[in-house]
């Protein structure tokens, strides 16, 4: 007993010590910059950065709405671009002013809720990548009653946006239809890494024994027959449907106007015709369906968000400067009378 007490010392020196270096770095020593927040400093911070963020707002949208130059049709889209009866219709419309530079369709819908959790969940990743696998988050669209499995399977492939839209040029008693660019619309990402199609020697063989989802007009493998890179999984249009929109009035890509021949400097103003194929049904959601030409501005694509959200963050920064000030205001005021 007495040689085990007498070690217990000697193995309390022998540990080495956990506590840190007495240097200035992990002392936590070093000279610092410590800034003293002064009346002054918080009031020119907050009213610099709401006039920095409401100018470039402005900007923006500004820009935005430069870059819709469509005439009425812009501005009256869900009017005189509105389809919801017809199952082949025409529009006429005019532009008053030449849209110069890359021009691009987008088709838009209004009271559709993809942001709907079930909905944003059914579909298989793993399928979409030409894998066999458990389509169990595809319910309800996975199967039919006599068991043949959908390709692909999930409500937001289901309800994919099926319409076809032509636009055609009157050109000195001529009609020229407008060539459209339905390959290089999606992202590089998407069509190279999150989507594939089943490996096979052709690609009707690879999609044997599975069926379209119910809403569709034709099996997958012939999204366009007429190029091999654009169908199937890979299709430009269905993996754009696929990237769900977050509010229910939206917006998606459609087609980018070739730019040769009549076109090569983009729209010239004149006459023109769309040309829409009724497919898709909106009354049942009570909903809208646009067509929208719109053109690039140095701040990208004519979307409003970064705009809008721009504009709301000065505003936030200049009133709460305002009612800082109005505190301090309040505080030297009650200090005088005391």
């Amino acid at each position: 007993m007495k040689n085990k007490k007498s070690f217990a010392p000697q193995e309390a020196e022998a540990r080495p010590s956990r506590c840190p270096d007495n240097s200035a770095f992990k002392q936590q020593r070093l000279p610092a910059w410590k800034p003293q927040l002064t009346i002054a400093t918080v009031l020119s911070t907050f009213f610099l950065t709401g006039a920095f963020c409401l100018s470039v707002g402005i900007c923006l949208i500004l820009s935005i709405n430069y870059s819709d130059k469509c005439s009425d049709c812009s501005k009256l889209r869900e009017n005189s671009f509105n389809w919801n009866i017809e199952c082949l219709c025409s529009i006429d419309f005019t532009l008053k002013e030449d849209m110069l530079g890359d021009v691009f369709m987008y088709y838009g819908l209004q009271n559709f809720y993809q942001n709907h959790r079930r909905y944003v969940i059914s579909r298989s990743d793993a399928q979409l990548l030409g894998r066999e696998v458990n389509q169990s988050y595809c319910a309800p669209f996975t199967t039919y009653k006599n068991g043949t499995p959908m390709a692909p399977c999930g409500a937001i492939a289901n309800s994919m946006f099926n319409d076809t839209i032509d636009l055609f040029y009157n050109f000195n008693s001529s009609v020229i239809q407008v060539p459209l660019l339905k390959t290089g619309n999606s992202w590089w990402t998407d069509k190279n890494v999150k989507f594939r199609n089943p490996q096979s020697h052709n690609l009707s063989s690879a999609f044997a024994g599975t069926a379209r989802p119910p809403y569709w007009q034709k099996p997958v493998y012939l999204l366009d027959e007429e190029n091999e890179r654009n169908n199937g999984y890979i299709n430009d249009d269905f993996i754009i449907w696929m990237r769900v929109s977050a509010f229910a009035t939206f917006k998606n890509l459609y087609r980018r106007i070739s730019r040769e021949r009549h076109f090569a400097d983009g729209l010239p103003a004149g006459n023109y015709t769309f040309r829409i194929s009724y497919n898709f049904p909106v009354t049942k959601f009570k909903g809208k369906k646009y067509v929208i030409l719109s053109t690039m501005v140095w701040s990208g694509g004519s979307n409003p968000f970064l705009g809008i959200a721009y504009v709301v963050c000065g505003a936030a920064a200049t009133l709460t400067g305002f009612i800082i000030t109005a505190i301090h205001l309040k505080i030297i005021l009650s200090s005088d009378i005391l």
